[in-house]
């Protein structure tokens, strides 16, 4: 398989992208090209994922590398002649290109197949809505893989193209969806007095929310609250409203401080609905740890790196987003790194973002060297 052939899946996998959990045509697309490989076996995980395993036969460590099915749901407004096909969903966010890394890589270790151990490629399902790596790991037959060490990539737009992104410790924030439902009881809206309506409770939640993050004193690193979104009654002028949701994102560098501001957000949250006579209650939902780099892995990052005279930085701070690949490196020893994208290129998850093809290969120099030095005897 030539660099034109990665290239070219690359297009096709972009003007073809599925919504999380629904990757049925870029799995059998992926697994198309990978069955040409003529992997030593293939496990279907969760909804559409599949590992893809080279096994040597010989003891050594697993190596799993690690790729995203998913497209975003946003109308892509590039002019590429390869453009979404499908309305109102994109690849926006560059898994079109990780998933043609992993294929491009899966095609280098082919030609110098492992001497020991085995190499894992997993395209996995649903990252952009959280569950997709859980899903994966819960399922049954993951344990058959079962890694010694886990790698992932993100392309990062603003960064020079190809620079390669470090960090110890954290790379990238832990955040979870909070979801608050408020329930009084409806009235006239001329009698309101008759009614309890959450209005007031809302606005006291919003500025005591306020309150709460604006004092960084309480946590170790940066800890953020966005409300994302607030509903209350019904469009009916003659109704008190008796209902309302409020929608928060929480966002934390670490554990530590994700613990700290959810319970100081849910003390609060209860006692100023205790106070207006509402009841409360409040969930959560797309729940992504810290993702969490071990020492060691950056390090084998860092030599590939050099190795490869490219340009790295350590990042000073994580990045604030989220990032599912954090399941794994809770279990196992692994990394993540960012790969630059362009100074100047459109940002993640705009509408007329578009993968660059200049970085692939760069992507998939990085894992073969990682892969030459955990599979390949010395």
């Amino acid at each position: 398989m030539s660099d034109k052939a990665i290239i070219d899946l690359r297009h096709e996998l972009h003007q073809h992208p599925e919504i999380s959990n629904h990757e049925v045509r870029t799995s059998q697309r992926i697994e198309q090209f990978m069955n040409r490989l003529n992997p030593d076996e293939v496990i279907s995980l969760a909804s559409n994922g599949k590992a893809f395993i080279f096994d040597s036969q010989y003891p050594g460590p697993t190596t799993m590398f690690r790729s995203e099915l998913d497209a975003l749901p946003i109308l892509e407004t590039s002019k590429v002649k390869y453009a979404s096909g499908n309305n109102h969903v994109a690849h926006s966010c560059g898994h079109d290109g990780h998933m043609a890394i992993l294929v491009g890589l899966a095609q280098r270790v082919v030609k110098n197949p492992p001497q020991k151990g085995k190499i894992v490629f997993l395209f996995q399902p649903a990252e952009e809505v959280e569950q997709g790596a859980r899903d994966v790991l819960e399922d049954p037959k993951f344990a058959k893989i079962s890694p010694d060490y886990v790698f992932a990539l993100h392309n990062i737009p603003g960064v020079e193209k190809n620079k390669i992104l470090l960090r110890n410790g954290t790379f990238a924030a832990a955040s979870k969806g909070m979801t608050i439902t408020l329930s009084g009881k409806t009235a006239h809206a001329a009698e309101p007095e008759n009614g309890i309506s959450p209005a007031i409770a809302i606005a006291r939640i919003i500025e005591a929310m306020n309150e709460l993050i604006s004092n960084q004193s309480l946590f170790h690193y940066l800890t953020m609250l966005t409300i994302i979104h607030i509903r209350m009654g019904e469009v009916s002028f003659g109704t008190t409203p008796g209902y309302a949701e409020i929608m928060i994102t929480l966002r934390a560098f670490q554990k530590e401080d994700m613990d700290l501001v959810t319970k100081e957000a849910e003390c609060i949250i209860g006692a100023i609905a205790k106070e207006e006579k509402l009841s409360c209650n409040i969930s959560y939902s797309e729940v992504f740890p810290a993702l969490v780099n071990d020492p060691e892995c950056v390090h084998m990052l860092e030599l590939a790196a050099k190795e490869n005279g490219m340009a790295f930085e350590y990042l000073k701070n994580p990045f604030r987003w989220s990032e599912d690949f954090s399941y794994f490196t809770e279990k196992y020893k692994g990394a993540f790194f960012g790969l630059g994208a362009g100074v100047h290129h459109p940002r993640l998850h705009n509408s007329d973002y578009n993968f660059p093809d200049s970085i692939l290969k760069t992507g998939i120099q990085m894992f073969y060297s990682v892969y030459q030095k955990l599979n390949l005897k010395s």
